[in-house]
């Protein structure tokens, strides 16, 4: 039937030239809606190359506020700081992590103060400040979901108060935003956005990550019993409906590309920004093919489109800096 209409129907009219394919596009890739997310020590005294990342890197603080500056140049205008705590302040229960004095929380302010336009949106869980690797504290072997949530409002806090635009609870544990939000409310800082790791699943996507920030060690536990099963789909509208009636304000898909289907799913059943997390592992594989020659960069962009296509409002992506230096040029 739709034959008959050719040939006065050519949908390829449109795609002629690459002026007329930009005026009709559906999605747009724009480096406003990009967010670098950055790893920064206080042990080290200048950058170091990650090696499970190729171009990505640990930061001093020097060198972080460096790059930060260059960022803000190229128009990326929000990072996601995540620390690589020293072994030496590790413990069972990440006790440094609710240290008000702690060198995020002070780093945080520093950022502020010599940024202050930069939105930093900064992570909320345990498992860069205990030994165990976990995103909460161990007792009786398991990850007790209420007693992490009491370290978790106080470093949330704590975080606010440091300056964080954006706080983004990561650790997937039931009833963290609504104990989180009550003492952000109680603490004055209510206009502090949370960004809720709803739909973080247990993936095997976040290794370099983990290496990135010194959390590689896990005990027996697995992190299964507390992030989401890869096999299901309505259980992230269930932690989608509970977090935002709890009072989160954004939503994140983590990881990105395997889990477009949920991004799409959130996207259209909630009232809400729903955000993707391209995650370490997604960035290892793409830029090992690029470092190999398999792929061009120009890959790249069609990656992070597809984030954007399926819903998401915002992406953070390891590619944030190369897609604001080299997106006009790639076709």
């Amino acid at each position: 039937m739709l034959n008959n209409l050719f040939p006065n129907v050519r949908p390829r009219r449109l795609r002629k030239n690459k002026t007329i394919r930009d005026l009709v596009s559906e999605t747009k890739l724009l480096k406003s809606k990009l967010i670098q997310p950055l790893f920064v020590s206080e042990s080290i005294s200048e950058k170091q190359p990650l090696e499970s990342m190729q171009g990505q890197f640990l930061f001093s603080k020097n060198a972080l506020l460096e790059e930060i500056e260059y960022l803000q140049k190229i128009g990326i205008n929000t990072i996601a700081l995540f620390p690589n705590v020293s072994e030496s302040l590790k413990d069972v229960n990440g006790t440094n992590a609710i240290d008000e004095k702690n060198f995020i929380c002070k780093f945080v302010s520093e950022i502020k103060e010599h940024f202050p336009e930069v939105i930093l949106i900064t992570d909320v869980a345990l498992d860069p400040y205990t030994t165990s690797g976990h995103d909460g504290i161990i007792r009786n072997d398991v990850v007790d979901n209420d007693l992490t949530l009491e370290a978790l409002k106080k470093m949330s806090v704590n975080l606010a108060e440091a300056g964080s635009d954006i706080i983004a609870p990561s650790d997937m544990m039931d009833g963290r935003i609504g104990a989180i939000r009550e003492s952000l409310e109680q603490s004055n800082n209510k206009d502090t956005i949370i960004l809720s790791y709803s739909a973080k699943y247990s993936s095997n996507f976040y290794g370099p990550f983990r290496d990135a920030v010194g959390s590689k060690k896990v005990e027996g536990i697995s992190k299964a019993s507390y992030q989401m099963d890869k096999r299901n789909i309505e259980e992230a509208i269930k932690e989608a409906e509970l977090d935002l009636q709890e009072g989160a304000d954004i939503l994140m898909v983590k990881p990105g590309m395997p889990y477009l289907d949920v991004i799409n799913k959130l996207s259209t059943n909630v009232s809400a920004p729903v955000f993707a997390y391209q995650v370490s592992g997604e960035y290892a594989m793409l830029q090992q093919a690029i470092d190999k020659k398999i792929f061009e960069h120009n890959v790249v962009p069609e990656t992070l489109i597809s984030l954007f296509r399926a819903g998401s409002s915002s992406v953070i992506t390891y590619y944030a800096k190369w897609v604001a230096e080299n997106y006009d040029n790639i076709s």
